[in-house]
């Protein structure tokens, strides 16, 4: 059993182990070389040599514990014929929301669609650098998804003014994503995903009286179904403001915190184990604070089941060097 397995499945507080979110990316020099030449981001994603190779970059660079596989949220809405392509300095942007479309797509062409995803997987979790490490393959939170799929790009701080006005249309979409993100995940696990993880990035736009109908309901038959497959799932609802309700209700095996909630807070009041919470600006600090900082959420969740991450996902322009020292004061602990 890997460190992380040991961690959410036998609740081990005696190792901590580390991988980080967008682990395989930008501040990454080899990986910039592969994005310089693929400047098409959704067609490098759909390369299996070149993604599964992406994943696989920062493991041969640092002790890591894990390999997230190099994906998109997104792509499940380009699985369902949803127009997706992602703009320099703009982020994602997606194409008009043709409910007839999405509701008509057959699971064998979704599944033929995302398959080079599905042979990334295989790929990585049979490689020589994820011996004894954990392959995490993910899928978005139905809640985040409906969002970029109806408000056609990142709301960052809001929605779209008549975002909530066709609730006919939001409960089909649901029905749909349900079905579909479910094929997704049992797709990865049968490739060799050995955890899943839900992103659910857009979860602190809502209001409270929102949570029960668009994040608990949607999520909680996604981690059930997954449960049903013997594979834990981690969920990470960014920017909630109760995580001890979301524990609660949703039963995730682990629960990913961002760097806006007190980690002593989630110590005191959840019981199944943590991950993350660490802001990701520290790694563009000094080696001193980086130190200081990590040691703190190490010394937090000492007698705690916990895997060390952050509370996002690495910055960009963040020094390789610094990750590496990170990474090291983990495992030095």
């Amino acid at each position: 059993m890997s460190p992380i397995e040991e961690v959410i499945i036998n609740k081990k507080s005696d190792i901590k182990p580390i991988w980080i979110m967008r682990q395989a990316g930008r501040y990454l020099p080899e990986f910039r070389e592969i994005r310089k030449k693929n400047p098409d981001f959704i067609k490098l994603c759909l390369n299996e040599k070149l993604s599964s190779e992406i994943t696989l970059q920062p493991l041969k660079r640092f002790n890591l514990d894990a390999a997230i596989i190099f994906s998109d949220i997104l792509m499940l809405p380009y699985g369902l014929n949803q127009v997706v392509e992602f703009k320099k300095n703009v982020g994602p942007l997606l194409g008009n929301l043709d409910l007839k479309k999405i509701s008509n797509i057959e699971e064998v062409k979704f599944v033929e669609k995302l398959s080079p995803v599905y042979k990334l997987i295989k790929l990585v979790s049979n490689s020589q650098f994820t011996k004894n490490k954990t392959t995490i393959g993910f899928v978005g939170a139905p809640w985040t998804l409906l969002v970029y799929m109806i408000n056609k790009k990142s709301p960052k701080l809001s929605l779209n003014e008549n975002f909530f006005e066709d609730k006919d249309l939001i409960y089909k979409v649901l029905k749909i994503l349900d079905k579909f993100l479910k094929i997704h995940i049992k797709n990865q696990i049968d490739n060799g995903a050995q955890i899943i993880q839900i992103f659910d990035s857009w979860a602190g736009l809502l209001k409270e009286k929102d949570l029960p109908h668009y994040i608990y309901d949607p999520t909680l038959s996604l981690v059930n179904y997954t449960k049903t497959l013997n594979v834990p799932v981690i969920c990470f609802p960014r920017g909630i403001r109760n995580y001890k309700d979301y524990c609660e209700i949703i039963k995730p095996d682990t629960i990913c915190i961002d760097y806006k909630v007190d980690p002593i807070k989630i110590n005191k009041e959840i019981k199944i184990p943590v991950q993350g919470g660490m802001d990701p600006k520290v790694l563009l600090s000094n080696k001193e604070n980086l130190k200081k900082e990590t040691t703190k959420y190490l010394d937090i969740f000492k007698d705690h089941p916990y895997i060390f991450n952050l509370g996002h996902g690495v910055l960009p322009e963040t020094d390789p060097n610094m990750m590496d020292y990170l990474v090291k004061t983990v495992k030095d602990y």
